[in-house]
């Protein structure tokens, strides 16, 4: 083996190791699902305790914001999860009772599919709060106006158009293959 197919191999060998520079990120998205267990507790507790001195437009909201939190931990544990398999190890689950069905066909692509329609659905439940909030424009209560209802329906489609569009790509893509 010459000198420089030997360099050659140990520079590829390096780059491929450097794929376990992820291994903090996927560690700190295991910190962040930590911090919205305990956001979803809180606002449990909170529901829970209150309850009897709320209305039911309050009750909606606070489920509405649970539902959020759960949307966002499911899609944190499938980045964490599917990332971790995709770009850095796989994780040996194969016949494991508990393993998840998507996993066996996670790529990079499906990521992004899973992850544009997880925004819209985030963003689904933002704008039916929004919408539920309405009722108070013009009042002195209101938190929102009516050119934030108006922007955040805007952006709430073009996320739509997005994931339309990334879900087309990775179509026309899979085509090609």
């Amino acid at each position: 083996m010459s000198q420089s197919s030997r360099f050659v191999r140990s520079l590829e060998g390096f780059i491929f190791a450097s794929r376990w520079l992820q291994l903090p990120l996927y560690l700190g998205l295991i910190v962040a699902q930590a911090v919205y267990v305990y956001l979803f507790w809180v606002e449990l507790s909170h529901l829970v305790a209150e309850t009897p001195r709320l209305t039911e437009e309050k009750i909606m909201l606070l489920v509405l914001g649970l539902i959020d939190v759960v949307m966002i931990s499911n899609r944190l544990i499938m980045v964490i999860v599917g990332g971790y398999e995709t770009f850095v190890s796989r994780l040996g689950l194969s016949g494991h009772p508990d393993e998840p069905d998507w996993l066996s066909h996670v790529n990079a692509n499906v990521l992004k599919v899973k992850l544009a329609t997880a925004i819209i659905g985030i963003s689904s439940i933002h704008l039916l709060r929004t919408f539920i909030e309405a009722s108070n424009l013009g009042t002195a209560s209101a938190r929102i106006t009516s050119e934030g209802v108006m922007w955040q329906a805007i952006i709430h489609a073009l996320f739509i158009v997005s994931a339309i569009g990334i879900a087309y790509v990775d179509r026309l893509t899979q085509q090609k293959h």
